[in-house]
This record gives structure tokens, sequence and C-alpha cells, in this order.
């Protein structure tokens, strides 16, 4: 099939998605009122409460929960097939991903923007609380940690990209400062400070940076440590200093990038050269229930419940901005995810070099894709995606290194954003479950923020100097991740059943999740326990434990309200 064809029938489609679906649940199910009090309003401190125009908080939540999740994802489920990858795609983002992060923002708009994870604890009983703040943070420990080597490494792939990252932060800064110190126009600035962004694109392509080797020290754990001190730094800080006004920009830098990538479609629209089916790839497990803990962001992911309830509630300015924030940054996540299907399947076979030959056509996507693990490395993966996106681009006449370039420094920049917010993120939970504990110092931002960092760290140099110790929990990650959007839908739709409202837009996708997460676990922990990978079957036990608890709880407490 024709890529523009796919392109635009999933475009359509989601328009069309927002308008009916997304308006259905905003009216009916979560019954939005323009005239409630946000908590931005209502605890506005200037630091994490900050009532944002939904244009600007739009692209903080939106780089915020994207990531290199829509691209690592469809770049390795496309192995089986470009038809069942997307699908599941375009389903999962309509009736799963984009109800789980509307439900997950709305339910912490109505209670003074806490996490969903302490939200538990008022709806479901305290136990669950403590279960799923347990879940959340093992969760965010490996988020932290796995993407501060997952910068690293983009930028050993692309060090062109390393110049123009880290300039984008005192544009970012300036950004903040000529928006709420001076009251500037953020459209006006943000375009501005985009132009300036992309001017360093330029100086970058000059000026590749590679970091040489200290000793015992890999230059990817060295990029590491300069990342984690970032984070730290970049979450303790106001969020209208540089989270917000960088993913303003970075929001600028997704509508150009995805502009260039859609313009790159309609020019060259190459013809699907991978398979629509190939259930029998060489070494790939099955497809259920393997491919749904694969593609996460794009379909559903559990990573955003804690975007949704953790940063972005805090700073919504009115109930109203939480439909096109929420449902509709997930459905242009997942629009995304069809960009990275149509380049790593389409775009490729425009052009492959591999060992100094050239392939095209079929025999392009065969050689990316001759098997699981072939695919499956991180720089598989991104290579895959850049290769086919560059193919397209060039289409319209840029430059090769120009757009090597441009990608590199978009996949970074996007998983610089998840790192940031996850750290934040995790310095609500830290705080949370030290309070519930009854140690307040170490809830307090700096010793929140610490511990968040520090453990982080710790994860990331258990294997040495090259700073990849996190890796060997990658396996875990998909299940975990996607057990989180199971679990939150639990959260969602028990607080519309204490509502008296209609649970089963939330409760076939809970059940639907919980069912494959817990169906690829078991997979794992089978795995695990055949290969003698002792740490990762014990961490993958106490997980699934927790999550059947907290579902057993969460289940007897529908029940108790069906009763009445």
């Amino acid at each position: 099939m024709n890529s523009l064809i796919i392109a635009g029938l999933a475009a359509v489609l989601y328009i069309v998605a927002y308008h009916t679906y997304g308006r259905f649940l905003g009216r009916k199910i979560f019954k939005v009122d323009p005239a409630a009090k946000c908590p931005s309003e209502m605890h506005d401190d200037g630091i994490d409460f900050v009532a944002t125009d939904k244009t600007v908080l739009f692209g903080h939540h939106f780089t915020s929960i994207a990531g290199t999740g829509p691209i690592v994802g469809p770049a390795i489920a496309i192995i089986w097939g470009w038809v069942p990858a997307l699908i599941w795609i375009l389903v999962g983002s309509i009736f799963m991903g984009a109800v789980h992060d509307f439900g997950s923002m709305m339910i912490s708009l109505r209670h003074e923007g806490r996490t969903i994870g302490d939200i538990a604890g008022t709806i479901i009983n305290p136990r669950v609380k403590s279960l799923f703040m347990l879940i959340i943070f093992f969760a965010l420990w490996l988020v932290i940690a796995i993407f501060g080597v997952v910068i690293a490494a983009v930028f050993s792939i692309f060090p062109q990209s390393v110049i123009p990252v880290w300039l984008q932060l005192p544009i970012a800064i300036w950004l903040g400062f000529m928006v709420y110190k001076k009251g500037k126009s953020h459209i006006t600035y943000g375009i501005a400070a985009t132009i300036l962004m992309y001017a360093t694109i330029v100086i970058g392509a000059w000026f590749p940076v590679h970091l040489p080797d200290i000793g015992n020290l890999s230059s990817v754990g060295i990029w590491v440590i300069a990342l984690l001190i970032y984070a730290y730094t970049a979450s303790t800080l106001p969020v209208t200093v540089l989270l917000q006004p960088r993913d303003y920009i970075n929001a600028f830098q997704l509508c150009i990038a995805m502009g260039l990538l859609l313009l790159g479609i309609v020019v060259t629209h190459p013809p699907m050269v991978a398979p629509a089916t190939n259930l029998g790839a060489a070494g790939a497990p099955s497809l259920f229930p393997i491919l749904f803990i694969t593609v996460a962001c794009g379909a559903i992911s559990g990573f955003h419940c804690l975007v949704s309830s953790g940063t972005s509630s805090k700073q919504c300015d009115q109930e109203t901005s939480a439909q096109p924030i929420s449902y509709g940054g997930m459905l242009l996540e997942g629009m995304l995810a069809v960009i990275v299907i149509i380049a790593c399947g389409a775009g490729i076979g425009l052009g492959l070099e591999k060992d100094g030959t050239f392939f095209t056509g079929a025999e392009a996507f065969n050689q990316q894709y001759a098997s699981w693990s072939a695919a499956g490395g991180l720089s598989a993966k991104i290579d895959a995606f850049v290769t086919g996106a560059a193919n397209m681009i060039s289409g319209i006449g840029l430059p090769k290194s120009i757009i090597l370039t441009l990608m590199g420094v978009f996949v970074a920049s996007f998983a610089a954003t998840t790192l940031d917010t996850a750290t934040r993120l995790q310095r609500y939970i830290i705080s949370e479950i030290a309070i519930s504990s009854k140690v307040p110092i170490l809830g307090k931002k700096h010793p929140a923020t610490f511990i968040a960092v520090a453990t982080a760290l710790l994860l990331a140099f258990s294997s040495g100097g090259d700073a990849k110790g996190a890796l060997s929990l990658w396996p875990l990650f998909g299940a975990v991740n996607q057990l989180l959007g199971g679990l939150a839908l639990l959260v969602v739709t028990v607080w519309l059943a204490r509502k008296k409202i209609n649970i089963i837009f939330t409760a076939i996708p809970m059940v639907f999740m919980i069912i494959m997460t817990s169906w690829a676990m078991k997979i794992n922990l089978v795995n695990f326990y055949s290969q003698s990978k002792w740490m990762l079957f014990v961490i993958g036990l106490v997980i699934t434990i927790l999550q059947l608890w907290m579902i057993i709880e969460g289940l007897l407490v529908l029940a108790q309200l069906r009763r009445k």
C-alpha cells in the first residue's frame, strides 16, 4: 500500500475521533466543568502549581509524554508486519491511550492536583495507595536511569546533536524570562527561540562533539552524569524558568519535524516495503501479548498517567483545556507513531547502505530487520527511523547532513524532556511516600530530588563505568510501564463507579491492558527463571504480587459499589 494513503487516513481518523469520541468523554463521562477551579489557581505557588496557557502547556505535556517512546516501540514492532502495528496504534490510541490520559488528568484536577498513586488511597483504600506508589517509584526509577543512558547513546550515535541540545537550555531560559517576566507574546518569542535553536542545528552539523573515555569512565558514563545533574537542576527550578519554555520550543520543533516528514511522504509517497504481516520473524517472540508491551507510547503508556496527574494537572488553567492537552496530545503521539511506521516500513525502502552495499525496496527492509536480535538494539531502532525519515525528507531537497542532525536533535530533545519530567515526578512520589511514612524531611524539594537522582545514578553505574547497568532491567520496563496503564485505568474506573457514571469506556481498556501485561509478565518470569536471571525474576515477581494485590482490592471495591 502507498504510504500517503496510510498517513492521510490516519490523520482523518484522529481528527474525527477527537471531535466525536473525545468530546463525548468530556461531556458525558468526565463531565468537564468550565467554571470549576483548577489546582493551579487554588494552590498557586509559582514553582509547581502555575496556571498556564493551554497552547504552552500542550507543548510541555506532549514533549514530556513522547520522548523516544513513539519512535522505539513502532520501530521494533514493525518486524511482525506493518498491519498489526498500525491497527494497535490506531485502536489503542483512540480507545485506550487517550481515554487513560484524559481520565488521569481529570481525576487529578478533581483532587487538588495530586498524583494518581496518591489519589488511589482516597478512591480505593490506603493499602492500594502504598502498593501503587511502590510500583510507580520503581517505574520512574527505571525511566530516569534508562533515559539517561538513551540520551547519552544518542549523543554517541549523533554527535552533531550535542551542541544544539545543550544550547537549547539558555535559549529556553531566555524565552521564559521574556514571556513570564517581561510579558511578551509566547507565540512570537516561541517562534524566535525556535529559529535560534535551528541555527544551532547548523552549528552542530559543522562541529560534532565526541567525548573521550576518562579512565574506567566511558563517554556514555560522562554524559549520564552530566544529564542527571541537569535533571536535578531542571526539576527543582520553577516550571516557568526552564521546563515549560524548553518544552514549548520542542513543541514547535515537533510541528516542524512532523511537517517535514509529512511533506516528504507527499513528495516521495514510497510504497510499504515491509510485509503486511510477518508472524514468523527469526527469533521474534509471539505477537500476542508482546506487541502490546512493545508499542506503548503511540498506543497507551502508563508513564502518561504520571505526567497527566503529576505535572500537567498542576498547570492546567481550566478543565476545558484537559481534552486538547491530554486526549489530543495522545492522538498526536499516535500520529507520530504512524509516521514512524511509514519511515521504517516505506522510507527505508528508498535506500539503505549496509556494509558498503546499497539496498533498496524490500531488500533494504530485510537487511535492517533480518532478525529480532538485529532489530532490537537501541541503535538499530533509531537508525531504522532516522534512515527512513532522512530518505523521505531529502526528497524535498534538504541536504542529508542537516536532516540527520535535525533528526538526532529531535530524538535527543524529546528524550531529555522525558528525563527531567520523570525526575520531577519522582520527586513528587518520594515526597508523598515520605509524608505518608512520617519522615517529612525527606519530602522536601532537594532531599526528594537527590534521592530520585542518586538512586538512578546507582542503577546506571551498577555495571561499572559504562553506565549501562539500567539496561539490565530493560526487559522488565515494557511490562511494568503498561502495567501502570492498566492500574491507572482501574483507579479511574473505581472513581467513575463511585460517581455512578457508566464505567464501560474505562473498564474495557482496563481489563485488556491488565490481561496483556499479566500475560507478558508471566512469559518474562518464565524466561528469567529458565535463564537464571535472578534479579530480574525477583523484581518481576514482587511487582506481579503488588499488581495482583492492587487488582483484587480494586475489584472488591467495584463489587461492593455494584451491590450498593
